[in-house]
């Protein structure tokens, strides 16, 4: 009856258009009058609580980042940089999607600002040579994901901090998986690409090629130090947010000289909504998360999944297919504040490692940002594209089919994300 309450109320108050963060405070407000603990000073304090985290404080410095970069120039060098090194090969241009992506995920860890930038600069260029354009979209879309899973990742940091889990092992465990995702889409893009007669770019001269990693060169930097740091403890994930907004900002307008004061302004008003929304989403699933832990939520999960505790992965299978179909439905953080109090429980019972379980847990919510009919992300493509969104749902299949077959590779083989994880960290 506890879970129908939860769940009826959450599901009915989304389906009349509220929204989530709104959705969250009335089903825990139903909880709460269910379980007879109604009192609207608990409400307000979890509340406030749930957004009063140094760690959270992460979350506006890298969207910060991700948006000086996009208006200041490093997201173009890194494309151009890219586009010298493999745009010349046959379906180049997809290829330098991928690669100009992964290169992108390791500056600004926002899914929705990555896809952007790169829609904004490479599907004129995939149509004007030729490529379908829905198949264009479909891989822009498909690269833009990998941004949550290579650190720094936003994702990780609100999966860290709702299951208290350490955020740098999360970072360093997100590596070989994120480079994974993008060779399988890479690998699916030669397919389709394959199939296509289009005349490739002339090969970029050694000279052309030394120009753009020169001009790159600032850019490039900014993951080394994160990561460097990290690594050496240095500083933490919230610092190394704020080293990553620093720097990009002062290369922005200092080294490139391409943001002038008034972007800035616009800059920070961009990024500030933005980080509005996450969290006031992160502060209204604490009262919700503090419910479902009163009302012993995840014991009577855990009875429900008996059958599955005894083998790890077929309970892994059962939780990713579980986050699947909620994640064609919900965004990604409004996913991960309401079932990470649910599953870290279950799976903390399996006897499964928490940071092996949260890099499985936010490839699959990034997925679900192309998976219809939400895919946010698929939405930033349709609009920056202008094209409808069911022509960019059908370009994004295979590159999304591929995803996840990474990631059920990484359920079977959980070594290839623990051995990395242990060599990164030393």
């Amino acid at each position: 009856m506890t879970v129908f309450i939860f769940l009826g109320s959450l599901l009915g108050a989304m389906a009349l258009g509220i929204p989530i963060a709104y959705s969250l405070l009335l089903s825990g407000m139903a909880l709460m009058v269910h379980l007879d603990l109604f009192d609207a000073q608990i409400l307000a304090q979890n509340v406030v609580n749930g957004a009063d985290s140094f760690p959270l404080l992460a979350v506006p410095f890298f969207m910060l980042a991700g948006e000086i970069m996009n208006v200041g120039g490093l997201s173009k060098r890194i494309v151009n940089l890219a586009l010298t090194l493999v745009g010349h090969r046959r379906g180049g241009l997809g290829f330098v999607a991928i690669l100009a992506a992964c290169l992108l995920a390791a500056l600004s860890g926002s899914a929705v600002a990555d896809t952007a930038a790169l829609a904004a600069l490479l599907l004129p260029m995939m149509v004007r040579a030729g490529h379908d354009k829905a198949r264009a979209a479909g891989l822009i879309a498909s690269a833009g994901i990998i941004a949550p899973v290579i650190p720094p990742s936003i994702g990780f940091v609100i999966f860290g901090v709702a299951a208290n889990v350490s955020i740098s092992k999360l970072f360093l465990a997100g590596i070989v998986p994120g480079i994974m995702l993008g060779a399988g889409i890479a690998l699916a893009w030669w397919w389709v690409a394959k199939r296509e007669n289009i005349q490739p770019a002339p090969k970029a001269t050694g000279a052309e090629r030394a120009k753009a990693l020169k001009e790159s060169l600032w850019a490039l930097f900014l993951p080394v130090i994160v990561l460097v740091g990290l690594k050496m403890g240095v500083f933490t994930p919230t610092e190394a947010a704020v080293v990553a907004a620093v720097y990009a900002l002062f290369v922005a307008m200092v080294v490139y000289r391409e943001m002038s004061f008034a972007q800035l302004y616009r800059v920070f008003v961009s990024a500030a909504k933005t980080t509005a929304v996450i969290m006031f989403l992160v502060a209204a699933a604490m009262v919700s998360a503090w419910l479902i832990t009163v009302a012993d939520l995840p014991s009577k999960l855990i009875s429900l999944l008996e059958p599955f505790m005894g083998n790890q992965t077929l309970l892994l299978i059962a939780i990713m297919v579980l986050v699947m179909a909620v994640g064609t439905a919900m965004d990604m953080t409004p996913t991960i504040l309401i079932l990470t109090p649910v599953l870290m429980p279950v799976v903390k019972a399996a006897g499964i490692d928490p940071v092996y379980f949260g890099v499985l847990f936010i490839i699959n919510n990034a997925i679900g940002l192309i998976t219809p009919p939400v895919g946010t992300v698929l939405n930033v493509v349709a609009g920056v594209g202008r094209m409808k969104m069911d022509e960019v749902t059908r370009g994004v299949l295979p590159f999304m089919t591929a995803q996840f077959i990474v990631m059920f590779l990484l359920v079977f083989f959980p070594s290839l994300v623990l051995v990395p994880m242990r060599w990164f960290a030393g």
